[in-house]
């Protein structure tokens, strides 16, 4: 794409872009219903996600460059921890920058290309395909690690932290602007239909708010949002603390080499054997236990460290478990509900989207984002 293209692209994405973010939304919401509605609904149902995808990182990367030219730009909210540091090390480092980029198109493209593996090529070749996409992953992982020397954030880019309708083009220049963040000083004009009201109705009683108390801890509760914390004034690439002994590497390196080992027994033992659940239990269960408890002001870390955690429950969807548990809950939970309003649409979505979790590996993930698997 020429500079030009690319440069009138630019312009009509940021006129557009409450639209089109309408409309990304609109149609990821859609991707959920396809499943089971014709012939390959599943594969179509992902191209259209994994496109969505690949669009909207391209439509942040062009909204963080105006951002970036825009010296007069203030946040109405501050951005988030997660995307100080991610943007932080994506503009010092340019190995980060294209290794996150390029770990998060796999992200969103490898359930796509396990299903048209699948129609495409014998089981024994689909499956050596997903140990090599794992082996890519795992490569890319630790050299993030090897760069930034800290733990692993998911996803390892920055996420749209701003309201894209604060873009807008400027009359007075070609390039895009932002939007100023600050309100007119000068009141909006009355509308005609309400100039002849010269006497204002009294509040209701249910809509006042109470007077402000005078009390010391309203003054606390209001100024304590307001403090500047530890965070706020470290340099952004230095929000997460670097890995200082050995047992913190082991434990970011067992955990970044989990999803590979419980893809690899998978393809070397019987599909139905307990050894690759058990073995990537034991490395998360280790990984977990071996790394270092952040301290309070580490709220960075500390909300990687609890999204792990989290991410444990979908191990539900995994081996045994999914066999034997939770297929069966959900399969009767679908059954139940068949004939109750609202609740029997959801049944519905859960029984097009079980045998989707029985036949692709990365379906398994797919719900768990932004997990590793």
């Amino acid at each position: 794409m020429s500079a030009k293209s690319s440069g009138g692209y630019e312009e009509w994405v940021l006129s557009n872009i409450s639209g089109l973010s309408t409309l990304e939304s609109s149609l990821r919401s859609l991707t959920w219903f396809l499943p089971g509605r014709f012939k390959d609904a599943e594969l179509a149902s992902e191209a259209l996600a994994a496109s969505l995808n690949l669009v909207s990182m391209y439509h942040d990367t062009l909204l963080a460059k105006v951002v970036q030219r825009d010296p007069k730009y203030r946040p109405l909210i501050p951005s988030s921890l997660h995307t100080r540091f991610t943007r932080a090390w994506s503009d010092k480092n340019t190995r980060y920058k294209w290794a996150a980029r390029a770990l998060q198109l796999i992200r969103f493209t490898e359930l796509v290309l396990e299903m048209g593996l699948r129609r495409k090529v014998s089981p024994r070749t689909r499956w050596r395909s997903v140990v090599l996409l794992e082996m890519i992953k795992a490569a890319l992982r630790i050299l993030l690690l090897r760069i930034t020397r800290r733990p692993l954030l998911s996803p390892p880019i920055p996420e749209r932290d701003f309201d894209p309708a604060t873009i807008t083009e400027s009359p007075d220049e070609h390039s895009p602007t932002i939007a100023p963040s600050s309100h007119s000083s000068s009141p909006p004009a009355t509308p005609t239909h309400l100039q002849n009201n010269r006497v204002p109705l009294p509040p209701h009683p249910l809509l006042t708010s109470p007077p402000p108390s005078q009390t010391d801890t309203s003054a606390e509760d209001y100024l304590l949002p307001k403090a500047l914390t530890a965070a706020s004034v470290k340099p952004s690439h230095s929000l997460l603390k670097t890995l200082s002994s050995p047992r913190d590497w082991l434990a970011e390196i067992l955990y970044i080499l989990r999803p590979l080992v419980y893809v690899s027994l998978l393809v070397s033992d019987n599909r139905s054997s307990n050894r690759p659940l058990v073995a990537a239990l034991a490395l998360e269960l280790i990984s977990r236990n071996l790394r270092r408890t952040p301290p309070p002001s580490a709220a960075l870390e500390r909300s990687e460290y609890a999204r792990r955690d989290r991410d444990m429950v979908w191990y539900l969807l995994r081996g045994s478990i999914w066999e034997s548990y939770t297929r069966p809950k959900l399969e009767s939970f679908a059954e139940m509900t068949a004939q109750t309003p609202l609740l029997g649409l959801f049944g519905a979505l859960v029984k097009d989207w079980v045998p989707l979790i029985d036949e692709y590996y990365y379906c398994k993930s797919a719900f768990g984002y932004p997990g590793v698997y």
